[in-house]
């Protein structure tokens, strides 16, 4: 039976056998590397389905490592889960910002994290099975074929970003809360600060450029796709 491959990218050994442990155990192979050097020759070698990776780790750090992926054409459809010491908010927002799928603080819970591994790889799965093309003004998106354009021209997301995108035209004029967002998108619950949710929402915005303004804040209460009939 085919495994989903996991890549542990750690530089403490007691960590690394402890995740590697609790993911086999949930079905996953893994393999470990032990430092961002090592994780992009490991890549090269054989492509994994998802990475989970620390951001303090010897001479190259995770952002970097997080950084050379995205930037890879093959590497940067991989969904990255950082795994850290690092809790401050701007560090999150970096690697939110990064192309992380998801962020969380060590120490963890090895049950909470392999249920969001589960949530984003399944995600990936039933992506690949929509069959839609959606537009807005400006905006196109070819689900199937995972491409996004404004005026003509690509827009690059991540997949957290392309799945947000897509909810808000599914339902557009729609107010979508931050929780209900992080239980859809991120498959988890209130427990993950809903700061996650305005930061992809942020960055999606940027990345959108003129066809942003689209997404529109609806104070209170979250975010929703403008229906056309509200244009000024």
């Amino acid at each position: 039976m085919f495994k989903e491959k996991i890549l542990i990218i750690e530089d403490d050994n007691n960590i690394s056998k402890l995740l590697k442990y609790n993911l086999e155990k949930a079905g996953y192979a893994c393999s470990i590397a032990g430092s961002g050097e090592d994780a992009l020759m490991a890549l090269d070698k054989e492509k994994a389905d998802l990475i989970v990776l620390d951001i303090m780790l010897p001479k190259m750090d995770g952002f970097d490592v997080c950084r050379c992926i995205k930037r890879e054409i093959k590497f940067k459809d991989i969904p990255v889960v950082m795994l850290t010491a690092r809790g401050e908010e701007i560090d999150r927002i970096v690697g939110l910002e990064l192309g992380a799928d998801d962020y969380i603080v060590k120490p963890f819970s090895p049950r909470e994290l392999i249920l969001r591994i589960k949530a984003i790889l399944r995600r990936g799965k039933m992506g690949g099975a929509e069959r839609e093309i959606l537009s807005r003004g400006i905006l196109n998106v070819d689900v199937p074929r995972h491409k996004v354009m404004v005026n003509g021209r690509d827009v690059d997301l991540t997949p957290m970003e392309f799945k947000l995108l897509v909810t808000f035209l599914e339902r557009p004029g729609r107010v979508q809360t931050r929780d209900r967002l992080l239980s859809e998108i991120w498959d988890i619950h209130a427990e993950v600060n809903t700061r996650t949710v305005d930061t992809h929402i942020k960055r999606l915005r940027e990345k959108l450029g003129p066809a942003g303004t689209y997404i529109e804040t609806v104070v209170g209460l979250g975010y929703r796709l403008k229906q056309e009939d509200d244009e000024d």
